[in-house]
Protein backbone atom coordinates (compact mmCIF):
# COMPACT_ATOMS: atom_id res chain seq x y z
CA UNK A 1 0.00 0.00 0.00
CA UNK A 2 1.26 3.36 -0.82
CA UNK A 3 1.55 6.13 2.20
CA UNK A 4 -1.47 7.96 0.73
CA UNK A 5 -3.46 4.59 1.56
CA UNK A 6 -1.60 4.70 5.04
CA UNK A 7 -2.58 8.21 5.61
CA UNK A 8 -6.34 7.79 4.83
CA UNK A 9 -6.52 4.69 6.81
CA UNK A 10 -5.41 6.76 9.99
CA UNK A 11 -7.47 9.44 9.06
CA UNK A 12 -10.61 6.99 8.57
CA UNK A 13 -9.26 5.54 12.17
CA UNK A 14 -9.31 8.56 13.78
CA UNK A 15 -12.21 9.90 12.79
CA UNK A 16 -14.42 6.89 13.72
CA UNK A 17 -12.94 6.91 17.26
CA UNK A 18 -13.74 10.70 18.08
CA UNK A 19 -17.61 9.77 16.52
CA UNK A 20 -17.94 7.21 18.66
CA UNK A 21 -16.36 8.85 21.66
CA UNK A 22 -19.19 11.33 20.93
CA UNK A 23 -21.99 9.57 20.22
CA UNK A 24 -21.10 7.15 23.61
CA UNK A 25 -19.50 9.98 25.96
CA UNK A 26 -22.65 12.07 25.27
CA UNK A 27 -24.87 9.26 26.06
CA UNK A 28 -23.33 8.55 29.11
CA UNK A 29 -23.23 12.22 30.13
CA UNK A 30 -26.89 13.07 28.80
CA UNK A 31 -28.24 9.88 30.64
CA UNK A 32 -26.54 11.39 34.04
CA UNK A 33 -27.58 14.85 33.41
CA UNK A 34 -31.07 14.15 32.63
CA UNK A 35 -32.86 12.69 36.19
CA UNK A 36 -34.72 9.76 34.19
CA UNK A 37 -36.20 12.11 31.18
CA UNK A 38 -35.35 9.95 28.69
CA UNK A 39 -36.32 12.79 25.60
CA UNK A 40 -33.50 15.05 27.44
CA UNK A 41 -30.89 12.16 27.47
CA UNK A 42 -31.84 11.79 23.73
CA UNK A 43 -31.14 15.85 22.98
CA UNK A 44 -28.22 15.69 25.05
CA UNK A 45 -26.63 12.42 22.49
CA UNK A 46 -28.00 14.44 19.50
CA UNK A 47 -26.77 17.44 19.22
CA UNK A 48 -23.22 16.70 20.24
CA UNK A 49 -23.00 13.48 17.50
CA UNK A 50 -24.90 15.99 15.48
CA UNK A 51 -21.83 18.86 15.95
CA UNK A 52 -19.01 16.17 16.32
CA UNK A 53 -19.97 14.85 13.04
CA UNK A 54 -19.78 18.24 11.06
CA UNK A 55 -16.06 18.95 12.81
CA UNK A 56 -15.01 15.45 11.83
CA UNK A 57 -15.96 15.75 8.02
CA UNK A 58 -14.62 19.07 7.78
CA UNK A 59 -11.09 18.59 9.57
CA UNK A 60 -11.06 14.39 8.20
CA UNK A 61 -12.92 14.88 4.55
CA UNK A 62 -9.71 16.54 2.94
CA UNK A 63 -7.65 13.63 4.21
CA UNK A 64 -10.02 10.03 3.30
CA UNK A 65 -13.50 11.34 2.43
CA UNK A 66 -14.55 10.93 6.17
CA UNK A 67 -16.61 8.27 5.56
CA UNK A 68 -16.33 6.62 9.34
CA UNK A 69 -18.83 4.41 7.56
CA UNK A 70 -18.75 0.99 5.94
CA UNK A 71 -21.89 1.99 3.96
CA UNK A 72 -20.75 5.01 2.83
CA UNK A 73 -17.42 3.34 1.51
CA UNK A 74 -19.22 0.48 -0.15
CA UNK A 75 -21.44 3.17 -1.57
CA UNK A 76 -18.55 5.28 -3.00
CA UNK A 77 -17.05 2.08 -4.28
CA UNK A 78 -20.36 0.77 -6.08
CA UNK A 79 -19.96 4.46 -7.71
CA UNK A 80 -16.24 4.07 -8.83
CA UNK A 81 -15.16 6.86 -6.67
CA UNK A 82 -12.93 4.58 -4.05
CA UNK A 83 -11.18 1.35 -5.63
CA UNK A 84 -12.86 -1.61 -4.46
CA UNK A 85 -8.79 -2.75 -3.19
CA UNK A 86 -9.34 0.03 -0.56
CA UNK A 87 -12.53 -1.06 0.58
CA UNK A 88 -11.35 -3.72 3.38
CA UNK A 89 -8.57 -1.60 4.79
CA UNK A 90 -11.51 1.92 5.10
CA UNK A 91 -13.99 -0.53 7.11
CA UNK A 92 -11.08 -2.11 9.46
CA UNK A 93 -9.57 1.13 10.10
CA UNK A 94 -13.38 2.35 10.64
CA UNK A 95 -14.32 -0.77 12.96
CA UNK A 96 -11.13 -0.85 14.85
CA UNK A 97 -11.19 3.53 15.39
CA UNK A 98 -15.19 3.08 16.59
CA UNK A 99 -14.06 -0.22 19.17
CA UNK A 100 -11.08 2.46 20.39
CA UNK A 101 -13.45 5.62 20.51
CA UNK A 102 -16.06 2.94 22.80
CA UNK A 103 -13.48 2.30 25.28
CA UNK A 104 -12.40 6.10 25.19
CA UNK A 105 -15.62 7.02 26.19
CA UNK A 106 -15.69 4.49 29.07
CA UNK A 107 -12.35 5.35 30.18
CA UNK A 108 -13.15 8.85 30.44
CA UNK A 109 -16.40 7.76 32.77
CA UNK A 110 -14.51 5.42 34.78
CA UNK A 111 -16.57 3.06 33.51
CA UNK A 112 -15.48 -0.37 32.91
CA UNK A 113 -13.63 -0.80 29.94
CA UNK A 114 -14.76 -4.08 28.30
CA UNK A 115 -18.79 -4.48 28.70
CA UNK A 116 -21.50 -6.24 26.27
CA UNK A 117 -24.70 -4.13 25.54
CA UNK A 118 -28.14 -5.94 27.35
CA UNK A 119 -29.96 -3.23 25.13
CA UNK A 120 -32.37 -5.29 22.87
CA UNK A 121 -33.38 -2.98 19.66
CA UNK A 122 -35.48 -5.47 17.65
CA UNK A 123 -38.64 -5.13 15.45
CA UNK A 124 -39.69 -4.47 12.16
CA UNK A 125 -39.90 -1.05 12.45
CA UNK A 126 -36.71 -0.44 13.78
CA UNK A 127 -35.03 -2.79 11.06
CA UNK A 128 -36.98 -0.25 8.46
CA UNK A 129 -35.82 2.84 10.42
CA UNK A 130 -32.37 1.75 9.64
CA UNK A 131 -33.22 1.61 5.82
CA UNK A 132 -35.18 4.86 5.76
CA UNK A 133 -32.04 6.62 8.30
CA UNK A 134 -29.33 5.12 6.08
CA UNK A 135 -31.06 5.55 2.71
CA UNK A 136 -31.65 9.36 4.09
CA UNK A 137 -27.74 9.68 4.79
CA UNK A 138 -26.63 8.22 0.95
CA UNK A 139 -29.38 10.87 -0.50
CA UNK A 140 -27.90 13.59 1.67
CA UNK A 141 -24.19 12.81 0.67
CA UNK A 142 -25.09 11.95 -3.02
CA UNK A 143 -27.13 15.09 -3.23
CA UNK A 144 -24.44 17.45 -1.68
CA UNK A 145 -21.87 16.10 -3.58
CA UNK A 146 -23.36 16.65 -7.04
CA UNK A 147 -25.07 19.93 -6.13
CA UNK A 148 -23.50 21.82 -3.47
CA UNK A 149 -20.10 20.10 -2.11
CA UNK A 150 -19.35 22.82 0.49
CA UNK A 151 -22.14 22.05 2.37
CA UNK A 152 -21.86 18.74 2.85
CA UNK A 153 -20.14 18.63 6.24
CA UNK A 154 -23.22 20.49 8.03
CA UNK A 155 -25.93 18.59 6.03
CA UNK A 156 -24.82 15.27 7.31
CA UNK A 157 -24.97 16.70 11.14
CA UNK A 158 -27.80 18.60 10.38
CA UNK A 159 -29.68 15.12 8.68
CA UNK A 160 -28.36 13.09 11.86
CA UNK A 161 -29.48 15.11 14.37
CA UNK A 162 -32.91 14.98 12.62
CA UNK A 163 -32.78 11.39 11.83
CA UNK A 164 -32.23 10.59 15.54
CA UNK A 165 -35.83 12.02 16.34
CA UNK A 166 -37.84 11.18 12.96
CA UNK A 167 -36.60 7.24 13.42
CA UNK A 168 -37.94 4.41 16.02
CA UNK A 169 -33.94 3.42 16.11
CA UNK A 170 -32.74 6.77 16.63
CA UNK A 171 -30.53 6.45 13.54
CA UNK A 172 -27.65 4.62 13.72
CA UNK A 173 -27.24 4.10 9.71
CA UNK A 174 -23.57 3.16 10.27
CA UNK A 175 -22.48 -0.48 10.34
CA UNK A 176 -19.19 0.53 12.27
CA UNK A 177 -21.37 2.27 15.11
CA UNK A 178 -23.22 -0.34 15.24
CA UNK A 179 -21.01 -3.13 16.05
CA UNK A 180 -19.06 -0.71 18.24
CA UNK A 181 -22.25 0.21 20.19
CA UNK A 182 -22.78 -3.29 20.67
CA UNK A 183 -19.66 -3.31 22.89
CA UNK A 184 -21.29 -0.48 25.48
CA UNK A 185 -24.06 -1.75 27.95
CA UNK A 186 -24.76 2.74 27.99
CA UNK A 187 -27.52 4.64 27.04
CA UNK A 188 -25.93 4.20 23.36
CA UNK A 189 -26.01 0.22 23.40
CA UNK A 190 -27.47 -1.88 21.67
CA UNK A 191 -27.50 -5.52 21.81
CA UNK A 192 -25.22 -7.86 20.05
CA UNK A 193 -28.16 -10.30 18.87
CA UNK A 194 -29.65 -7.15 16.86
CA UNK A 195 -26.76 -5.79 15.61
CA UNK A 196 -27.17 -8.24 12.54
CA UNK A 197 -30.73 -6.94 11.49
CA UNK A 198 -29.41 -3.47 11.83
CA UNK A 199 -27.04 -3.67 9.31
CA UNK A 200 -28.31 -5.51 6.93
CA UNK A 201 -31.09 -3.03 6.49
CA UNK A 202 -28.08 -0.34 6.80
CA UNK A 203 -26.75 -1.83 3.67
CA UNK A 204 -30.70 -2.01 1.80
CA UNK A 205 -30.61 1.73 2.66
CA UNK A 206 -27.75 2.71 0.92
CA UNK A 207 -27.99 0.51 -1.85
CA UNK A 208 -31.32 2.26 -2.82
CA UNK A 209 -29.86 5.11 -2.01
CA UNK A 210 -26.92 4.43 -4.77
CA UNK A 211 -29.61 3.91 -7.16
CA UNK A 212 -31.96 6.74 -6.63
CA UNK A 213 -28.60 8.90 -6.59
CA UNK A 214 -28.25 7.73 -10.23
CA UNK A 215 -31.53 8.89 -11.22
CA UNK A 216 -31.44 11.75 -9.27
CA UNK A 217 -27.89 13.49 -10.62
CA UNK A 218 -26.86 11.69 -13.55
CA UNK A 219 -26.52 14.28 -16.54
CA UNK A 220 -28.90 13.27 -19.38
CA UNK A 221 -28.51 15.19 -22.69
Amino acid sequence: MTAAIYRQLFAETLASAFLLAAVVGSGIMAERLASGNVALALLGNTIPTGAALVVLILIFGPVSGAHMNPAVTLAFAARRELPWRDVAPYIGAQLAGAILGVIAAHAMFDLPILQMSEKTRSGAGQWFSEAVATFGLGLTIFGCLANARAALPYAVGLYITAAYWFTASTSFANPAVTVARALSDTFSGIAPASVMPFVTAQLVGVGAAVAAARVLWTKVS
